[in-house]
């Protein structure tokens, strides 16, 4: 048969006319079109490249396809052509439902849903732990009743582990080492029992209760890390400076002097060597003096409060009279008060 006869009693699916010998024709799945049939069945224009989309019978170019039924994704605000995630009442492209606090991928995954968030299982367990006050185990990633064991800034179930000098199985109390004096550094480091970690002869700092691996600091009759013996007032480090030590507690100079010690009313530092105290005050000895004319004066001499600083008897006459009457009347109403002592 010639190639023109063979399409000589069909019809165009679209306008039911027949096709001329020679005549250029369109096949797809076995239905025959003119090429100028062959469009978009919303903007009546041919198909870009010769793609198209069909949906219940009627083919579409991508963009009225994807206007007219296409979902968008949830999250990319995008058109999804293919595979469509429905999920949280939404749609979304494969790639975009995601895990909202890791970002894993969920389509092929699965995913919980928590506090209307799509979470994968991993990231479910450890919101689970977080509001009830608990750890989940970097290992098998359940949730830990009882007290974690820390190592390598995650924290496990203790029973994952065993001593590396024993072998005993670990609890909450093994200590992780990092490196020891006269042994090289550790590139991974180990887990001990405490029992084990006492004979390293490793000290634990009084503080956080941790081994010190560097620096040892040793007061109050414990070992603390340089940066965890501080102030009991100011919680600063001493970082090498003096302290005081009072009931248990180590104090830096100046918050031991205003809690337990004297200050010099007039420099406001420590004072060394003799105290001379008046007025509910203390005074260095070469800092004693009148406050009006600075004459020096020593623990026998005496003197008036004025303005609750100490007043010399030269500078005393010289106030007014009825002053004086009132300092006086003061001064005898509490003499103890207005003598010096050493």
């Amino acid at each position: 048969m010639p190639p023109g006869d063979m399409y000589k009693n069909t019809q165009c699916v679209r306008c039911d006319y027949g096709f001329e010998p020679h005549e250029k024709i369109v096949n797809t799945n076995g239905e025959l079109w003119h090429p100028q049939c062959f469009v978009c069945a919303q903007c009546f224009r041919a198909f870009p490249e010769g793609i198209f989309y069909e949906f219940e019978g009627r083919k579409y170019c991508e963009h009225d396809f994807q206007m007219l039924f296409a979902p968008c994704c949830g999250r990319c605000g995008e058109f999804i052509i293919g595979r469509v995630i429905k999920a949280m009442n939404a749609n979304w492209h494969p790639k975009c439902f995601l895990c909202e606090m890791c970002d894993k991928e969920l389509a092929d995954q699965g995913f919980i849903r928590h506090q209307n968030k799509a979470l994968c299982h991993d990231c479910n367990a450890r919101a689970k732990a977080a509001s009830l006050g608990k750890h989940v185990c970097h290992k098998c990633h359940s949730m830990i009743d009882d007290r974690p064991l820390r190592f390598r800034g995650e924290v496990y179930h203790p029973y994952h582990f065993n001593c590396s000098s024993c072998g005993i199985e670990l609890n909450a109390d093994a200590r992780e080492v990092k490196s020891r004096p006269g042994f090289t550094a550790n590139e991974m480091n180990e887990l001990y029992c405490l029992r084990c970690h006492d004979k390293m002869g490793i000290p634990i700092c009084g503080a956080c209760r941790r081994p010190i691996e560097e620096r040892v600091v040793t007061a109050l009759g414990k070992h603390f890390h340089v940066e965890h013996f501080v102030c009991a007032k100011c919680e600063k480090p001493f970082l090498g400076n003096r302290h005081y030590e009072k009931k248990g507690l180590a104090y830096c100079e100046t918050h031991y002097h205003q809690l337990f010690g004297n200050l010099c009313f007039v420099c406001n530092q420590v004072i060394g060597g003799d105290v001379f105290t008046a007025l509910n005050k203390a005074w260095c000895v070469h800092h004693f003096a009148c406050s009006v004319c600075d004459t020096k004066m020593s623990q026998k001499t005496k003197f008036y409060e004025f303005d609750l600083k100490p007043t010399c008897k030269k500078c005393f006459d010289k106030f007014p009279a009825e002053l004086r009457k009132r300092l006086k009347k003061a001064y005898e109403a509490n003499p103890k008060k207005n003598s010096a002592a050493n």
